[in-house]
């Protein structure tokens, strides 16, 4: 039997997933707002920083209860109802900024923005997955790089935008922007034709069952029977866990180099702006190898790699050393996303994996407030961030135990399988 032929370009459905991703990754420039909220409009740090928590916990929420309505509705209109979402809250935070309305700027940019945020963030992911059953990792670590580089491109813009023009304008065209970039996204995505695989798979004996299932040895799940399942809570767990290390050092990381390694506040401003590049760049990187030397080994790379690294920390004194340690971690952080998809794909194959991944990011969302709450206290309570990061260590350790356990259980369900499967032959 011939291939069957692709209804669209694979690779600009991965750009169109880019598309998306790289608008809403913009929260992660969240902090260019802060001083002039505070200035502008006299709101507290802790009010200002306060819609930046709400949004990503109603990401992670919505990414949760909103999987499936993008497996009934498919991408292009999930992905085109995040634009609406998103872009509405943006211009809405906007419209608050100029009536002085806080509890409007919380449930706009805070709510609203955060749904658009949660929809777009995995209306893409399942659908490349479908199109990139070769390079599962490498395709969908190119979508959520967008979302880890997002703060390249907001940064210096809304910056611009807010010295010459004023905040409450910065919203209205970063908001118009990004409604244009993941409308012009979602117009493209689509799910491949029933039966397609790429040109290398085409003429492998059970290849389309090789590109849509789990693992050998481990079984095609919904995503209700996947919530069921000990490995999805270990995953879970590891997430969690992977994204508090990293967001805590992302929310204080200027005040950790200038309290550890001695940094001028201008020193560790420049130094926090190179984040964004680590971040997005550690998304593709680790995405892609993890299809070469698998997705469980590169999950246990991360929690050793941080281990390492808090441990060290907080006897670290020179600024660059402990910046580079900072980096290396935050590319661990980019990592833990961008190999999540294709770690799920494996674990309960492709039939759900956008609601899989949904229920999952609620890990995120949780972890969003626990890692800088955790760093605030032990900070309000000793006064310094070493401790902080010793407590986290400790959570990373458990990280580690997690992920050398899933790795003996899928061990152990693959033996079963392989054992009935022996079975089954020997009797026939």
């Amino acid at each position: 039997m011939s291939p069957i032929e692709a209804n669209k370009n694979r690779w600009l459905i991965a750009a169109s997933a880019v598309a998306i991703h790289l608008s809403i990754g913009s929260i992660y420039a969240y902090s260019i707002y802060q001083i002039p909220l505070n200035e502008a409009q006299g709101w507290s740090t802790s009010s200002v920083t306060l819609a930046f928590s709400i949004a990503i916990f109603v990401l992670g929420i919505t990414a949760a209860f909103l999987g499936k309505y993008v497996e009934k509705y498919g991408p292009r209109k999930a992905g085109l109802a995040a634009g609406v979402l998103y872009g509405l809250g943006m211009v809405g935070s906007g419209i608050s900024v100029q009536f002085g309305s806080l509890p409007m700027f919380l449930a706009m940019f805070g709510v609203i923005g955060g749904m658009g945020l949660g929809l777009g963030y995995i209306s893409p992911i399942g659908t490349l997955v479908e199109w990139f059953p070769d390079r599962r990792g490498m395709a969908t670590g190119l979508a959520v790089m967008g979302f880890g580089a997002g703060a390249l491109l907001t940064g210096p813009l809304g910056n611009y935008l807010i010295q010459n023009f004023g905040v409450a304008m910065a919203f209205y065209a970063l908001g118009g922007l990004y409604f244009v970039l993941m409308s012009l996204g979602a117009s493209y995505l689509a799910k491949p034709t029933d039966g397609w695989l790429p040109k290398g798979m085409g003429h492998e004996e059970d290849a389309h069952e090789k590109a849509t299932s789990a693992l050998a040895g481990l079984n095609n799940l919904t995503a209700v029977e996947a919530r069921t399942t000990p490995r999805f809570w270990m995953v879970w767990l590891i997430i969690f866990i992977n994204v508090s290390a990293g967001i805590m050092l992302l929310a204080f990381a200027s005040p950790m180099l200038q309290q550890i390694g001695g940094a001028t506040a201008t020193t560790a401003a420049f130094i926090t702006g190179y984040i964004g590049i680590f971040n997005g760049g550690g998304r593709i990187f680790w995405a892609t190898l993890s299809d070469y030397i698998g997705r469980t080994t590169t999950y246990t790379a991360f929690m050793v790699i941080q281990i390492a690294a808090f441990f060290v920390m907080p006897q670290l004194t020179g600024v660059w050393i402990l910046a580079g340690t900072i980096f290396l971690v935050i590319t661990c952080y980019g990592g833990g996303f961008s190999c999540l998809p294709a770690y799920l794909s494996d674990l309960f194959g492709t039939e759900e994996v956008s609601a899989i991944h949904g229920y999952s990011l609620t890990a995120w969302g949780v972890a969003g407030v626990a890692g800088p709450q955790l760093a605030s206290f032990v900070l309000e309570s000793t006064g310094n961030y070493r401790n902080g990061l010793y407590v986290m260590n400790l959570a990373l350790i458990v990280g580690l135990v997690t992920v050398l356990v899933l790795r003996w259980q899928i061990g152990k369900l693959q033996d079963a399988s392989t054992a009935q499967e022996v079975g089954v032959a020997t009797t026939d």
